[in-house]
């Protein structure tokens, strides 16, 4: 029902931007104001940006209303699509929209709420921003001077110190996790957890457990009670990695998630209040998705208030110069012993190659070929025969690495003064590390072709890659 007004509620663009292809992009900032008296005459104002907004009488509501006519969780407002929508939570004196007593209503801006005996006014703020490339070369961990990265973080700099969702799409080794984290480090939430989820990395009979919690028995294996990753993400952010892999039978709990900021664990009916960011991320196609039925719209659209997909280093190449400076300032391993950066830069020859190449791994992919020709560097530079023989072009160059690489030998000289069974378990993860790393390559760093290749099972190649820190950079079907 309406709110008893003549006039259907004025509807209001909800917080939406997709960002895909460079287009000028406009961002609505949604928000509401409501407006309450204190004991004491003065108005209390409360500005929201999340999508749900919980009013009553416990101290875990987002407005706490101190009046004993006030059920402990009276009612809800929340974004609807292109409106705001209140509901009853079952309260014992009911909820009033302009003096009329509803379940459910749109509320239409400076329309008066009434909880117990608590008036609330409510007001709707819309902000619209036109998105102009930032005059900066990088945003926290991100860094780029292509107007499309430019672009994107003029609009990090908009929704970062929100509390906006957002869902993050793009080739595998784009830096997904590190704009999640950025957003993250650049919100007021940035003293709270920043917990990563891996949807594609967990057993799918374990996930729900993984991100709700479970009570002691509730499976056989439950031995005790535990925290889900959404309560140890209290006050933070959590970051959903491989969205798409989430099955459809999950999908609905995580919308109720994110609908009613509540959780409940395995094997309890006791609701859970949360107050987290949710961010996602996936190399999928998630509107793709959703018209092939792997996706549900629903979730869709409430996942995705701010809509992001970072373009692959192939369709930015003039930042691979800035890229590579700053992962040889950076990175650990071209560091000397007093902390400074061992290579300084690379040949004009070696440059002009890496900016011919494809990069199909994209920044992930330029990570470890700047370590690998770090290692085989002598001088101050790397130079066109450091670079891996599908840069360089001139085939496998058969020289002597520097120290820093570790041939096997150097490997055996290392652990021999080790235990036996220290030095055992050090040669194989050494091993393992190496034979993965190689097998992805080989196979053009696509997981489910090395895992065949490899003969096991490809959630267990993917747990090796995981325990090594290596991840698949080209496509995993």
């Amino acid at each position: 029902m309406d709110s008893g007004n003549e006039n259907f509620p004025d509807f209001i663009p909800p917080t939406k931007i997709a960002y895909i292809s460079g287009r000028p992009a406009t961002l609505h900032l949604r928000k509401c104001k409501l407006v309450m008296e204190r004991s004491d005459g003065s108005p209390a104002e409360y500005i929201f940006d999340q999508p749900t907004v919980t009013l009553g009488a416990m101290d875990d509501n987002d407005i706490v209303v101190d009046d004993d006519t006030v059920s402990r969780y009276h009612c809800r407002i929340s974004q609807d699509d292109d409106a705001w929508v209140i509901q009853d939570l079952g309260s014992t004196n009911g909820t009033f929209v302009n003096r009329v007593r509803i379940k459910e209503a749109f509320l239409k801006p400076g329309c008066l709420v009434t909880v117990g005996k608590t008036d609330v006014r409510f007001q709707s703020l819309d902000e619209r921003v036109e998105i102009t490339p930032a005059n900066r070369d990088r945003f926290g961990r991100i860094v780029g001077t292509s107007i499309r990265m430019r672009e994107i973080f003029g609009i990090l700099e908009k929704i970062a110190p929100s509390g906006v969702t957002v869902v993050i799409e793009g080739e595998t080794g784009t830096g997904k996790e590190v704009v999640a984290r950025t957003i993250h480090e650049a919100s007021r939430r940035i003293d709270k957890p920043f917990v990563v989820f891996d949807c594609g990395a967990v057993p799918e009979n374990l996930i729900e457990s993984e991100l709700f919690g479970h009570e002691k028995g509730s499976f056989t294996g439950a031995i005790m009670a535990r925290q889900g990753l959404f309560e140890n993400a209290q006050g933070g952010t959590i970051f959903l990695d491989e969205l798409g892999e989430l099955s459809l039978d999950l999908q609905p709990k995580l919308l109720r998630a994110l609908e009613q900021r509540e959780i409940r664990r395995v094997g309890s009916n006791k609701p859970i209040k949360i107050d987290v960011r949710v961010i996602a991320a996936t190399n999928r196609n998630l509107a793709e998705e959703v018209k092939a039925g792997r996706f549900r719209e629903d979730l869709f659209y409430r996942l995705s208030v701010v809509r992001l997909i970072l373009p692959p280093l192939r369709e930015r190449k003039e930042d691979l110069p800035h890229l590579t400076k700053h992962i040889l300032l950076r990175a650990p391993f071209n560091k000397d012993q007093d902390g400074n950066p061992r290579v300084k830069g690379v040949s004009r020859e070696g440059l002009d190659a890496m900016m011919s190449y494809e990069w199909p791994g994209n920044v992930r992919e330029l990570v470890n070929v700047v370590e690998r020709a770090c290692a085989y560097a002598e001088g101050e530079y790397v130079g066109l025969e450091d670079m891996p023989e599908q840069i360089s072009g001139i085939g496998i160059v058969r020289r002597r690495p520097n120290p820093e690489a570790a041939t096997a030998r150097d490997r055996i000289e290392k652990i021999a003064d080790k235990p036996f069974k220290e030095a055992k378990e050090e040669w194989l993860s050494s091993f393992e590390r190496d034979y993965i790393f190689n097998l992805l390559k080989r196979n053009s760093f696509n997981i489910s072709h090395a895992a065949r290749e490899a003969d096991i099972d490809r959630k267990y190649f993917r747990k090796l890659m995981k325990k090594y820190g290596i991840e698949g950079d080209g496509p995993d079907d």
